[in-house]
């Protein structure tokens, strides 16, 4: 049992408080039938939505299982502290202007340290939080109104705002939904353990997150690591792409956003599905409770209109999910149904001619089912209940399962727009284990997200927590070439000299051609202080007094370039080291070309990335050119990534690394050393 079990399946409830939350709470508990005890706690009223009221926290029969405080923010760390001197399972803390509120606030962080020491070994959810529906057990600690009903099973909601979450409650798409949680400032408990908790209940299928910013990098990493185990997928809607989404995730929440690139690198890594909205969330944990991750993004579509099948069509471009052509012996059993009218492809018109005959359709549809296609879709659009019949759609319906029984394939029912799929539809095809999609650009994605949870790898090392650091020293390129050496990347032969006597030095040990560079600029070629291909004294010379600066680093030139790349890792506060892998040098902004890893990398996976990138026709030798030396750039990736877990920088960039057909050069390298906080 978790340390959270008892709160989040409470057998008795105390309400603290008497304003309408509270009433709320003992309300929706009563209108979910929870069958344990409610107890309400109010020094003057005598009841509480019909429930009697005793007048402190140590008056009530027993600790309480669970509880929802909702009294000032100083009065909730005393009824919390009194919670936890009694032993009680945990409390929801409803009242803000702690931690998060601390601009607006001087006290909120005080206020909060001492509600953490109240609790002590207690768990608390929040503050500023609006607590949990559970569905499965009809314990409602949640102080509105809510849309959602009693399951026997179904996914779980976390979300880190309350508003989004009240929200979610009162989708119509058929999605049976067990838990729903918020977590407010996670001062004490955060999302990870919740969502430890709640997959550990046997009727929790998938986990749905919409994050702000992730608790506890760690604690995260064994979430999704215990998801993988127990074979229940996570899907994240993330916050933050924006300034604006950060900055407002921080106000909100108390919450470190950190960098969008990070964040789909670290999903990525841990085989969590990550998606675009809220709508496509709902359909992505449908698809999943319903179906179950999907081996491949392969499709098979099948409506009775041109239109549909040409939107179906159309939706799956820019994406990985894919239509796989018709068989021969696919298109004679279709043929011999359909007759000569109808065109035969995938995704499939099938007109309206056999319209309302079931085993026709039924074999229509399982004949589009064969092998390499992961789920079959009919796009069916209902009537409005409220002034429309629909027998000939129940048709289909029937259809649509006879077809599924008898492949053992799953097939959706997707109607085009949301509107045009009755709640009462969808679920009764959950029921029956058919999958209802809602909208289709929606169901693409879910899809996608779906075969890519899928084709998840189970191989891949554990993710390396960096410890608390903040930036320290610049160091100089010399020095960051030195250091990035001595764990084996391989930097041009230099030599550094002040003043321009010793060049002639210098230019005997290298040899020309010759790079040279200004040392102590940021940005050496907006400040003309890089010169490259010098091949004379003369040259030499005049380039180091045109510089703005008396101190150089001489170079050899490095000849037979095919591409220049960036490698750059760098410590995202919210989801450890990330690795970027891009197109370099003076590109780098221009092309905005680039993929992003969470550390630790292998090889196979740093190969994987390069050929993701737009320029990777250009290492594998573009047009007859040469090809460059992939060995020895992937080398050079994982002598990197070795310094950086050895000696846990702030951030680590080689701009350019130039790739030749035999070897990969750091030509410019900057190391931002880390601090212990």
């Amino acid at each position: 049992m978790t340390r959270l079990a008892r709160l989040f399946r409470p057998k008795s409830i105390a309400v603290i408080g008497g304003g309408a939350w509270c009433a709320q709470v003992i309300l929706q508990c009563q209108k979910m039938g929870f069958a344990g005890q409610i107890w309400a706690v109010h020094p003057t009223k005598t009841e509480i939505s019909g429930v009697s009221t005793v007048a402190s926290v140590a008056d009530l029969p027993g600790p309480p299982d669970a509880a929802f405080i909702g009294v000032n923010r100083h009065a909730t760390v005393d009824v919390v502290g009194a919670l936890a001197a009694m032993g009680a399972g945990g409390a929801v803390c409803f009242a803000s202007g702690f931690r998060e509120a601390v601009h607006e606030m001087a006290d909120g962080d005080d206020l909060q340290v001492a509600l953490l020491e109240a609790a002590g070994a207690m768990p608390i959810l929040g503050p500023n939080c609006y607590g949990f529906l559970n569905y499965l057990d009809g314990a409602a600690l949640w102080p509105d109104q809510h849309g959602g009903d009693r399951v026997d099973r179904g996914v779980a909601l976390i979300m880190q705002s309350s508003n989004v979450a009240i929200n979610m409650t009162m989708q119509r798409r058929g999605l049976p939904v067990a838990f729903v949680a918020t977590v407010g400032n996670q001062a004490q408990t955060g999302l990870s353990e919740i969502g430890q908790t709640l997959l550990a209940d046997d009727r929790v299928t998938a986990l749905g997150l919409y994050i702000e910013g992730i608790d506890d990098l760690a604690d995260f990493v064994v979430l999704a690591q215990q998801a993988q185990v127990m074979g229940k997928p996570i899907v994240v809607l993330k916050a933050g792409k924006s300034a604006q989404a950060q900055t407002a995730a921080v106000s909100h929440t108390a919450s470190i956003a950190g960098s969008d690139a990070g964040a789909t690198a670290l999903f990525e890594r841990l085989g969590i599905g990550r998606v675009t909205s809220l709508s496509a969330l709902l359909e992505v944990l449908k698809l999943l409770h319903v179906v179950g991750p999907l081996p491949t993004p392969a499709l098979a579509s099948l409506s009775c209109s041109g239109g549909e099948a040409s939107l179906m069509a159309d939706a799956v471009e820019g994406t990985d999910v894919y239509f796989p052509p018709l068989a021969d012996d696919q298109k004679a059993i279709l043929r011999q149904i359909l007759g000569p009218l109808v065109a035969l492809s995938n995704p499939l018109d099938y007109h309206t001619f056999i319209w309302g005959d079931v085993a026709a359709m039924t074999a229509t549809y399982a004949a589009m089912l064969r092998d390499g296609v992961s789920l079959g879709v009919v796009v069916l659009d209902f009537p409005r209940p409220d002034k429309c019949t629909s027998p000939d759609w129940d048709l289909v319906l029937q259809a649509v399962a006879d077809a599924q029984a008898q492949t053992g394939r799953p097939i959706a029912v997707l109607s085009s727009i949301v509107d045009t799929m009755p709640e009462a539809v969808a679920t009764r095809l959950v029921a029956k284990g058919i999958l209802p999609l809602c909208g289709i650009p929606e169901a693409i994605e879910a899809v996608a997200v779906a075969a890519h949870i899928g084709a998840q790898r189970t191989d891949a090392p554990d993710v390396f927590i960096p410890p608390p650091l903040v930036a320290g020293a610049v160091l100089t390129e010399a020095a960051a070439k030195q250091a990035l050496a001595a764990h084996g990347v391989t930097v041009p032969l230099s030599q550094q000299v002040t003043g321009t006597s010793g060049l002639a030095e210098a230019v005997a040990q290298i040899g020309y051609p010759l790079v040279l560079k200004g040392q102590g600029i940021a940005h050496k070629t907006e400040a003309g202080a890089v010169a490259i291909g010098l091949r004379s004294e003369a040259d030499l010379l005049a380039a180091a007094h045109a510089m703005p600066t008396t101190d150089f680093l001489v170079e050899e030139m490095i000849a037979d370039t095919v591409a220049e790349l960036l490698v750059g890792v760098v410590l995202d506060p919210a989801h450890g080291y990330v690795l970027t892998l891009a197109a370099g040098g003076t590109l780098t902004e221009l092309l905005a070309d680039r993929t992003s890893l969470t550390l630790p990398v292998d090889a196979a996976a740093i190969r994987a990335a390069l050929k993701n990138l737009r320029i990777a026709p250009v290492l594998a030798g573009y047009r007859g050119a040469p090809a460059a030396d992939m060995n020895a750039i992937v080398a050079a990736v994982l002598a990197v990534q070795d310094y950086v877990m050895r000696a846990t920088p702030y951030e680590v960039e080689i701009n350019p690394l130039l790739c030749t057909p035999d070897r990969a050069v750091a030509a410019d390298a900057l190391i931002t050393t880390g601090e212990t906080e």
